[in-house]
């Protein structure tokens, strides 16, 4: 088939708005957001229906012709992107965005996968209830793309990862056939958990379609709390006591480094409210009865009187809860505007934090003179972002490596949430066992014998192996 057929064969299948082919109209889809990974598309395709995406999949399937699942391209790992060969479909499911189905008493959503995660949040409060995934990208991010990369975020800690929040999927496999498992069951044990496959592995075992998520009750009473530390240790002693003092309401619990906040405060014109500290904590609880900002208050008071905290403030109204977090949430940015960086999107073991992050830094120091240490995360879940401000002549992949190997010493991940993508393909491989390498291979084969589902991402593989 030549490429005007192949071409005129998609049209058949989604209308002729539905193939891109021109370059121009492709740039969006050849680069990823942090414009690191830069490809080169044979065309996009833009299905409406599931039955349509099956039958794009069916076509590129019989010529041997590579898939690149495409969402809101708001991925930090280039899992979106295509290679440069010029012949890879990236296949967007932005026009698949309905919700189909709200049940109130079920507390459920039937969702489809180009839906932005905002608006399914704003469907969800609508209805009373809340879908609790939240991310920085949400106004982008599209749910596929969330469950394909298992998205973390800040409500991970009382929440769960985007998985958690599956009840169901709907997926088209490699082969182009339709699988739905669209139900609203909690419990079901009836044989393979299958949708488990799909979630968290980018697209490379096959392409979901459409969700049904367990959604939430909206709290009426939130209260958010920004706290000066002197240190990582004091921090999870606050942690510690959070847990003990307020227990499940505790949503969110992030960990901010001064020098975090001194970026934000030099390149966004955010003030922080407390004075300069080393570390600082922003924790959000929320629950469905009063009395909890008597118990927040109670909290902070006990960890100042402990000396585990040196000052701390409870924001007054929502515009003050959003300044807060505005603060958290304009590191990465601030980041970008000092330089050039390199991230870690690292986990380990909750109460092994601040020894990772001594041995960490000063390693990094050591090894890499000149470079500036950006940590911040996750703490209540894990998951920090270690990211290093370096020179223009840093070596990066030494770098990589020698954080990656302080990870692995600690019994950690190299990716807590943003996945592998095509960034730590390389760095998965030489830090993962062989027997989890070969029981990924073995998943894959069976899955996508030819390897036409997105590949040179999550795993290095070929249908040889």
């Amino acid at each position: 088939m030549t490429d005007v057929q192949f071409l005129e064969a998609l049209r058949a299948i989604v209308g002729e708005r539905g193939v891109m082919a021109d370059p121009t109209d492709l740039e969006n889809y050849n680069v990823d957001w942090r414009h690191v990974f830069k490809g080169q598309a044979r065309c996009a395709v833009l299905p409406r229906t599931t039955d349509e995406v099956a039958a794009v999949v069916r076509l590129c399937a019989s010529q041997g012709i590579a898939v690149v699942p495409h969402g809101g391209n708001t991925g930090l790992s280039g899992g979106a992107t295509p290679d440069g060969s010029g012949r890879q479909v990236v296949l967007s499911l932005a026009r698949m965005r309905a919700i189909r189905d709200v049940d109130v008493l079920g507390e459920t959503m039937e969702v489809e996968a180009g839906c932005i995660l905002q608006t399914a949040q704003e469907a969800a409060k609508a209805a009373g209830l809340m879908l609790p995934i939240s991310l920085a990208a949400e106004g982008s991010a599209q749910i596929g793309g969330v469950l394909s990369t298992n998205a973390g975020g800040t409500n991970v800690l009382r929440h769960g990862m985007s998985r958690a929040r599956v009840l169901g999927l709907e997926v088209v496999t490699a082969n182009g056939e339709v699988v739905n498992g669209l139900r609203r069951l909690r419990k079901d044990n009836a044989g393979y958990d299958w949708k488990q496959w799909f979630i968290g592995t980018e697209g490379t075992l096959g392409i979901i379609t459409a969700a049904v998520l367990q959604l939430a009750p909206l709290s009426g009473h939130r209260v958010t709390a920004l706290l000066a530390v002197p240190g990582v240790d004091a921090a999870l002693k606050v942690l510690r006591a959070a847990r003990q003092q307020i227990g499940e309401t505790l949503n969110a619990f992030e960990l901010m480094s001064g020098a975090a906040l001194e970026l934000v405060e030099r390149h966004q014109s955010l003030k922080t409210p407390l004075a300069p500290s080393e570390w600082f904590v922003l924790l959000e609880a929320s629950s469905c009865l009063p009395g909890l900002r008597d118990a927040v208050e109670a909290l902070l008071s006990m960890v100042l009187e402990d000396g585990d905290a040196t000052d701390g403030v409870i924001a007054e109204s929502q515009r003050q809860e959003g300044e807060l977090w505005l603060l958290r949430e304009s590191i990465t940015e601030a980041e970008s505007r000092e330089g050039r960086s390199l991230k870690h999107d690292v986990s380990v073991p909750i109460s092994g934090i601040p020894a990772f992050l001594r041995e960490a830094d000063a390693a990094v120091a050591l090894a890499f003179p000149g470079s500036r240490v950006n940590a911040f995360g996750h703490a209540g879940d894990g998951n920090i972002h270690y990211n290093v401000v370096v020179p223009p002549s840093c070596d990066g992949p030494a770098l990589n490596a020698l954080v990656h190997d302080l990870v692995v010493k600690h019994q950690g991940s190299i990716s807590a949430e943003h996945g592998i993508g095509q960034y730590r393909v390389s760095e998965l491989e030489r830090c993962r066992s062989v027997s989890e390498l070969r029981l990924a291979r073995r998943v894959k084969a069976a899955l996508d014998p030819a390897g036409t589902m997105n590949p040179g991402k999550v795993i290095s593989w070929t249908e040889t192996q």
